[in-house]
């Protein structure tokens, strides 16, 4: 099926009333690429990220428009369309789009990812194809945080890789995907806990676990916030971890890092990842004054990633 792409030229100042405009007249999916209202969601949600990628903003750079899609055959849509925007004196530019399998196409952007010595990331679809004698880690990439295609998680499979013994016990607090729980399974853990604050993650990480055959007990999945709810904090620290795996942001693991010491014993070793070069002495900082030892830094392009331990 053809398709044409209408971008309609407005301000940020008007994208709001332009876009109300066409939803009433009937076209009402929309895409809004405003500067602005970029900026305005970087701002009101700044703990949950260090890095935006400085190519997409300049991208949006004094951009403020919006974008839909007519099927090509449809012309009378277009021509009311095209009749409603001459009458309010808007600019707009039509293009005609290739054909394209839209439904699957994006899954061409998931290709499978090496990551170490042992490990490949695989989208669900590739799972049965795939030919390599690494160990896969399935997922649905579509879905949250946690791909493998980002040097932070990299970091720490290439870490788990290197250090976990079958039978280990893992955490895995900011779990996302489900992807590190997914990886110390695959590498012989016993049993992996994943922890988030989002409601969605839960159900995505037990979604993807159960795409690579875990399923409770040697997987669960929680949804809180272990530095707010007493209850989850008491029953998480119950147990006696190997290993505990944060892979957020900068400012998020040092909110985490108090309460950290209760999930990790003498033997136990925390990676923690999502660090960008600039708040690394940050992040140490913060680990070290909960009685933390760091004893690595690893390095991926501007990204860190810290090993520490209970200090004896």
């Amino acid at each position: 099926m053809a398709w044409l792409e209408i971008t309609v030229h407005t301000t940020a100042a008007s994208i709001d009333e332009t876009a109300a405009m066409l939803t009433a007249a009937g076209f009402q999916e929309l895409v809004l690429e405003d500067q602005n209202q970029f900026e305005d969601f970087l701002e009101e949600n700044r703990a949950y990220w260090d890095y935006i990628d400085e190519q997409l903003q300049q991208q949006l750079q004094g951009l403020s428009h919006i974008k839909l899609y007519l099927e090509e055959a449809d012309a009378d849509a277009l021509a009311r369309l095209t009749a409603l925007l001459e009458e309010q004196k808007l600019s707009f530019a039509v293009t005609a789009l290739p054909e394209t399998d839209w439904e699957n196409s994006w899954q061409e952007h998931y290709p499978p990812v090496e990551i170490g010595e042992k490990l490949v990331v695989l989208p669900y679809w590739l799972a049965q194809s795939d030919e390599s004698s690494r160990l896969p880690v399935i997922l649905d990439p579509g879905l949250t945080f946690g791909t493998g295609a980002h040097p932070s998680t990299q970091m720490v499979m290439e870490a788990m890789e290197q250090r976990l013994t079958p039978g280990a016990h893992c955490l895995d607090l900011g779990s996302g995907s489900g992807i590190l729980s997914i990886t110390a399974l695959r590498l012989g853990a016993k049993e992996a806990v994943g922890v988030d604050i989002d409601p969605k993650a839960e159900d995505i990480a037990r979604t993807n676990a159960a795409y690579n055959g875990f399923e409770a007990p040697a997987f669960c999945a929680f949804t809180g916030d272990v530095t707010a709810d007493k209850s989850l904090m008491k029953r998480l620290s119950g147990a006696e971890y190997d290993f505990v795996f944060v892979n957020i942001v900068a400012d998020v693991i040092i909110h985490l890092a108090p309460v950290l010491p209760h999930f990790l014993q003498s033997h136990s070793t925390l990676i923690c990842s999502g660090i960008l070069d600039i708040r690394l002495s940050d992040v140490t900082a913060a680990l070290e004054a909960a009685g933390l030892c760091v004893t690595e830094i690893k390095s991926k392009e501007d990204w860190r990633c810290v090993i520490a331990k209970a200090k004896l």
